[in-house]
C-alpha cells in the first residue's frame, strides 16, 4: 500500500492537486455538504 499513499502525496503537490484540497476545505465549511458526507458515512457504516 505505501504506493497508493505516495501516489497521493504526488498529487497533493500538483496545481490541479491543490485545487482539490482547496474545494474539499471549502465544502467541509458548508454545513450542508457537512449534513450530506456525514449521512452518507452513516449508511456505508450500517452495511
Amino acid at each position: 500500500m505505501p504506493g497508493i499513499l505516495n501516489r497521493i502525496k504526488r498529487y497533493s503537490r500538483t496545481p490541479q492537486g491543490r485545487r482539490t484540497i482547496a474545494s474539499a476545505q471549502r465544502a467541509a465549511r458548508d454545513p450542508r455538504k457537512r449534513a450530506q458526507a456525514r449521512s452518507l458515512l452513516g449508511r456505508l457504516r450500517r452495511r
